[in-house]
């Protein structure tokens, strides 16, 4: 009885040196699996959310990106922001559920520098949204906001 609690404890001892050593090897490849670039564009994204939050649509305007502006007055922000994310109420939860990045999305130009941040939400008044939030890198390499959805 006593051999076979010893090749037991044994057993046991290899089996989490095995895991350990996997894990050593493994942990490397999953700290580099994230593009660098989503944590910034993954910040600005937030940092344009949380005026739209406030619903402060001059604050957004000035912070979105040349194409946002072109395609869109302060005044018709405004009025998207009454009329699309007001009636949600306040933001009880956001987690970023996606971060991807490409040369080309529907409604740009191919050859851009463009991220997609989809953010799994909760408001006050709906308990489960999609907000998907574009960014484009400019001249200045900073990211901004060329678009908005929320479902």
């Amino acid at each position: 009885m006593r051999v076979g609690r010893v090749s037991e404890g044994v057993d046991r001892a290899r089996r989490a040196a095995l895991a350990t050593v996997a894990f050593a090897l493994l942990a490397p490849i999953a700290a580099f699996a994230q593009d660098p670039r989503a944590a910034i564009v993954q910040r600005a994204a937030r940092a344009w959310l949380a005026l739209a939050d406030q619903l402060d649509a001059d604050a957004l305007w000035k912070a979105a990106g040349g194409r946002l502006q072109q395609s869109t007055s302060p005044a018709q922000l405004a009025e998207i922001l009454k009329r699309d994310r007001a009636p949600r109420g306040a933001t009880v939860q956001r987690a970023v559920a996606t971060t991807s990045f490409a040369s080309a999305l529907p409604g740009l130009p191919e050859g851009g520098n463009y991220a997609l941040v989809k953010f799994r939400s909760s408001f006050a008044n709906q308990e489960a949204a999609e907000e998907h939030v574009t960014l484009e890198v400019g001249s200045d390499y900073a990211w901004r906001v060329v678009g908005y959805a929320i479902l």
